[in-house]
């Protein structure tokens, strides 16, 4: 009787505060930094929501603007030649000073190309520094020059090669890769579609564009979709265009669903419900449905660090705001054990060493009354 009693109390303690595996808490203290004796006060680290009806009359954020770097005008647009273009100047009713194109040349090969210091050479104007210069602004030049030793000359003047100015593309794409900036304008749009178009598994609301070390990040599918051309910046030599990749962007559902796992997201973006379906949905037999938890780290600047967005789907009605809630990359979405299941698992961990002080106690008993 006495081993019996032992084995009763020991369950009730164990039953309040040995509950095996992770659980939602948001009681202070749950990180190692407050358990210090002369640790500092430290502000709230979770912020809690819930998931209400509200959700459903929510329409889609808008898009952040743009900053002063990217909103270039395109009429301001006009092309600047630089170092390795080749230039095709004409010269017309002088065929002596415009070197034809034959069959086996190009306009590139028989043009007039801009050596590293800017320069080009052209019969009777000399060489001549065309570097940073419109192709309207050249033809000015020339044709002043050749004044002096042709009657009224008519010159044209046109870009055979862009060579000068680049943009790279990489990422989910159809080919990654270098595309020149010509005298038309290039804006994000026209160096995906250069690049083959976004690829099946292409995150197009993420494509980040460096420009000068810094990074911004704009969203294809606002662009298609919504119609935001303001999000179609114009392009500049030297930026990267990155297209991210959809699995790089993954959703972590853990707790008790029928397999917990990444879930990478879809080109649209996944919703919480969506997330719960591709894991099996809920575990009827372990999960407490009025615990799904979606935590996610908060926005600079914020005084706490974690958002914490809660579902109470006891009424299977609720899932509906489960499919009106929009997850983010690296959300961690957690579902709760039911109380009944964190009782069976303590039990679990104790009936071996129960039994075994049960039956030590009985061999003990037999061998006094022996």
């Amino acid at each position: 009787m006495k081993t019996l009693g032992t084995c009763g109390l020991l369950l009730a303690v164990a039953g309040c505060t040995i509950v095996p595996g992770s659980d939602r808490d948001a009681e202070p203290g749950w990180f190692a930094e407050d358990e210090q004796p002369d640790a500092a006060d430290l502000p709230d680290v979770i912020k809690t929501h819930t998931i209400t009806t509200a959700i459903l009359d929510q329409k889609q954020a808008p898009a952040p603007e743009l900053p002063d770097a990217l909103a270039d005008s395109p009429e301001n647009y006009d092309y600047e030649v630089g170092v390795g273009d080749v230039l095709q100047i004409t010269v017309w009713d002088h065929p002596e000073l415009t070197i034809p194109a034959g069959s086996q040349r190009s306009a590139q090969e028989s043009g007039n190309l801009v050596h590293s210091d800017g320069s080009i050479f052209y019969p009777y104007v000399g060489k001549v520094h065309v570097e940073g210069m419109k192709v309207t602004e050249i033809r000015e030049m020339i044709t002043k020059r050749l004044d002096e030793y042709i009657e009224s000359p008519q010159v044209d003047v046109a870009v055979a090669g862009f060579r000068s100015k680049k943009i790279y593309v990489t990422g989910a794409v159809g080919s990654p890769g270098t595309y020149p900036i010509t005298n038309l304008p290039m804006r994000l749009v026209d160096a995906v579609s250069a690049a083959g178009g976004i690829s099946d598994n292409a995150n197009w609301s993420q494509v980040i564009l460096t420009r000068g070390g810094k990074e911004f990040r704009l969203s294809l599918r606002d662009i298609y979709q919504n119609g935001n051309a303001a999000q179609n910046v114009l392009l500049r030599p030297g930026d990267v265009v990155n297209v991210s990749r959809a699995e790089d962007n993954k959703i972590f559902v853990l707790g008790e669903v029928s397999r917990p796992q990444s879930v990478p997201m879809g080109r649209n973006g996944m919703s919480l419900a969506e997330a719960l379906s591709d894991t099996g949905g809920l575990d009827e037999r372990e999960a407490d449905a009025s615990g799904i938890f979606v935590f996610r780290k908060a926005q600079p600047g914020q005084e706490h660090g974690i958002d914490v967005y809660q579902l109470n789907a006891k009424d299977a009605a609720a899932l509906v705001l489960a499919d009106s809630f929009q997850l983010q990359p690296r959300d961690i979405v957690y579902v709760t054990a039911a109380p009944l299941a964190r009782w069976n698992r303590v039990l679990s961990l104790l009936v071996p060493s129960v039994t075994a002080l049960y039956l030590g106690g009985r061999a003990e008993d037999q061998l006094g009354s022996d």
